[in-house]
């Protein structure tokens, strides 16, 4: 049973565009390969044949798994959602109490995770810690080197 995950409008399309372009461009370019592969000779001696089929594997691999991810995938109203809390798609600006820094990320599915653009995953240890805080709560995460505790300055939506 799959985990269903929350995606907006814009990640819910680049996941369904992926998978679009997996199945309509490289899936009918890797049956091509087989076959040019194919046309070389004895198959039992060929390694270019066997190369194509393994490459042709790995993206019905990758093609299954998108499939999965989009059969679970639910598209969020953020319009709906609780400002006052903490949830997915939620802008959290936090200070680290240790040392003072502040730091901001938005909460998002797994998929949609890129920390350099200070996008969290809500299953990473600091998205889990930082779900259903609000505003002047205290997140105490545990993390390899011990435990945590952020301050929750503000939640947006943006």
């Amino acid at each position: 049973m799959s985990k269903i995950s929350y995606y907006t409008a814009d990640g819910l399309k680049k996941l369904r565009d992926e998978l679009n372009y997996l199945k309509d461009v490289r899936r009918p370019k890797a049956s091509q390969d087989i076959a040019d592969a194919r046309d070389k000779g004895d198959l039992s001696e060929n390694a270019e044949y066997d190369a194509a089929k393994e490459a042709q594997g790995m993206l019905e691999m990758e093609i299954s798994k998108l499939e999965e991810i989009l059969s679970s995938a639910r598209l969020i109203d953020e319009s709906q959602l609780d400002t006052s809390k903490a949830l997915v798609h939620s802008t959290v600006t936090i200070k680290n109490q240790t040392n003072g820094a502040t730091m901001k990320y938005k909460l998002v599915a797994q998929s949609e995770a890129d920390l350099k653009t200070g996008k969290i995953s809500v299953d990473s240890p600091i998205g889990k810690g930082l779900l259903g805080k609000q505003v002047g709560d205290v997140a105490e995460i545990q993390v390899p080197s011990g435990i945590m505790k952020f301050d929750i300055i503000n939640i947006t939506r943006d």
